[in-house]
């Protein structure tokens, strides 16, 4: 299930982009603080460079962008929610939501100036899920 809608978060009022994944929620997780994984499930994202590879409050570094690297710092990490800022501005939050033992809700919290990513986070949604969907096929 896929949902866009405006909601209230700890970084003020939001549009959420959110969709269920058939996974537990610890490893969406990981897949969200590793950015090892950005560019597989960001389809913006072409590179990562960080001073953590899982991410955590403080991790600074720069992501390359179609055309340009720009610089990031990761402004809050806990309870399966990050924020981060890029050149600057504040960004997408990104939180996992626990449902079950199998399945979670992954949601991009877009500020209302960049409601225009929405259909890029629709796609990266997308991404994650097929990538943790054929990570959990390999294990089996």
């Amino acid at each position: 299930m896929t949902r866009v809608r405006t909601t209230r978060t700890p970084d003020g009022r939001r549009l959420e982009v959110s969709h269920v994944l058939s996974v537990p929620a610890a490893d969406a997780w990981d897949a969200l603080i590793d950015t090892t994984t950005w560019p597989d499930w960001s389809p913006i994202v072409l590179g990562v460079e960080s001073t953590d590879r899982r991410i955590q409050t403080g991790t600074t570094g720069r992501v390359r962008l179609p055309g340009v690297w720009v610089p990031f710092e990761i402004t809050g990490c806990m309870e399966r929610r990050w924020s981060w800022r890029v050149t600057g501005i504040p960004a997408a939050g990104h939180r996992v939501d626990e449902l079950n033992d199998e399945r979670c809700r992954v949601a991009f919290e877009l500020p209302l100036h960049q409601t225009g990513y929405t259909p890029v986070s629709l796609r990266a949604l997308e991404n994650l899920e097929a990538l943790l969907e054929s990570d959990a096929v390999a294990v089996e």
